[in-house]
């Protein structure tokens, strides 16, 4: 886990802050040393000193220091996809992904936008992510926009090209029905001798668009003896609307989770999106000057395993059913530098017989899906996009996995760029795959 301060670790992050943006204490902690550079994607793709970490770093100290935001400012600060790859390079244990959160926050304090932008922003981290009836009417349009064949159509006639909207066409993703949001609020037994009470969050899009990464989640935690429980009140995590700014949003999203599992009683808190899973870890520090919820976000936190974490952890009930295929594994950013958790989804991959994994180059470079980022700074998100797919075409690979929905849809949308053939999928589905008794050959003769 990353290097997460809570309210009971730092003082200075209990208190409220006398000023908006980034703390002195994290700006002071830099020295600019440049080893963070390299790790930098859109650095790596630039070459431009303030697209780095280190100037970034600098242009926050400056308007710390009273110089005014400007245009520049607020371009050179959004075009960081935030993924902390610089985090694990730094020597020095500069918490970017807070600082960047924070110079987010005090932007949005003084940008002037438009009033349909500032609705609009206000409907798609508010409305729609914390509304289950909006996300399923909208996952129903989606549905019905793809069976009809309409996606299909738009993509064939170069529809969505000729009005710039190309790529994110290809980014757009598939419904899943039947959804997830049935399964809130359930209860799923143990397979065999209970070992763990585990709470599982479901997240806000995935309940729509990886309703069965969900289920596949429930099953093999089930399978290594976990009654799991999904709590009823639970809801978006926060981390799309914290990563964006807007850190009220975000704090009121921590404290319904917080009421939610705060009785549960159960020995872990689950995620299988690592994005989710680094803000989860980090409500203490975002309730950290709450009184009424500092304790409890603390507790919480402390709670929070990513899925990947918690089974590669525990004494894994032995898989049996090999699934033959080469792999390769993309490292989540939010999994890899911010929690600091790595050698955890390899070490489930190799217990799934068959499996052959070829490390590919670069794995823990942002792919560029980076929450919204992939939608608003679309075009070096693609540009980063085409180098990790370089990346993934030298390994050979059938399968690419990875431990992040968001990841999972922009390596989807490097695949159709490609033409290619990969499967795109979550860790823990390969293990719930394995896990599945193969049908015997009267059931796959009759379809059944």
């Amino acid at each position: 886990m990353a290097d997460s301060i809570g309210a009971s670790d730092n003082p200075a992050i209990a208190a409220e802050k006398t000023a908006a943006g980034p703390f002195r204490f994290d700006l002071d902690r830099c020295v600019h040393c440049g080893l963070c550079l390299n790790s930098c994607p859109t650095y790596r793709a630039l070459g431009l000193e303030m697209d780095s970490p280190r100037g970034r770093v600098y242009q926050m100290v400056q308007v710390a220091n009273g110089a005014p935001m400007t245009p520049s400012y607020f371009e050179h600060i959004g075009l960081c996809l935030a993924c902390r790859g610089c985090e694990s390079a730094c020597p020095s244990g500069v918490q970017y992904g807070r600082m960047v959160e924070e110079a987010r926050a005090e932007i949005e304090t003084h940008i002037r936008r438009g009033p349909i932008t500032r609705r609009l922003r206000r409907w798609a981290f508010g409305t729609l992510l914390e509304s289950r009836a909006a996300m399923t009417a909208a996952g129903a349009a989606l549905y019905l926009y793809e069976a009809s064949g309409a996606r299909a159509l738009v993509h064939s006639l170069g529809l969505a090209r000729l009005v710039g909207l190309h790529d994110l066409h290809q980014l757009t993703p598939s419904a899943d029905p039947p959804f997830f949001f049935s399964r809130i609020g359930q209860t799923y037994p143990a397979e065999g001798e209970r070992r763990y009470r585990v709470a599982f969050l479901a997240g806000c899009l995935a309940n729509v668009f990886f309703a069965r990464l969900n289920e596949a989640t429930v099953r093999v935690l089930q399978k290594n003896g976990c009654e799991v429980v999904v709590p009823a009140g639970q809801g978006c995590c926060g981390a799309l609307a914290l990563h964006s700014g807007l850190r009220d949003m975000a704090r009121t999203a921590a404290r319904r989770n917080i009421d939610a599992l705060r009785a549960g009683g159960f020995d872990a808190i689950i995620t299988n999106a690592a994005g989710c899973g680094s803000t989860l870890k980090e409500y203490g520090e975002l309730l950290a000057a709450d009184a009424q919820y500092a304790s409890a976000a603390g507790e919480f936190a402390r709670q929070v395993r990513d899925i990947t974490e918690f089974l590669a952890g525990i004494d894994l009930r032995p898989v049996e059913n090999p699934v033959h295929a080469t792999v390769t594994y993309q490292d989540s950013c939010h999994l890899a530098h911010g929690q600091r958790i790595r050698s955890a989804p390899r070490k489930l991959l190799a217990a799934i017989p068959g499996v052959t994994l070829r490390e590919m180059s670069g794995s823990d470079l942002c792919c560029g899906s980076a929450g919204v980022y992939n939608i608003v700074q679309n075009e070096m998100a693609m540009r980063i996009l085409a180098a990790k797919m370089d990346a993934v075409h030298a390994t050979g690979a059938d399968i690419i996995a990875t431990a992040n929905p968001g990841c999972m849809l922009q390596l989807q949308a490097g695949v159709r760029s490609r033409k290619g053939t990969q499967e795109v999928v979550h860790v823990v589905e390969l293990l719930d795959r394995a896990y599945q008794a193969p049908a015997s050959p009267a059931a796959r003769d009759t379809g059944r």
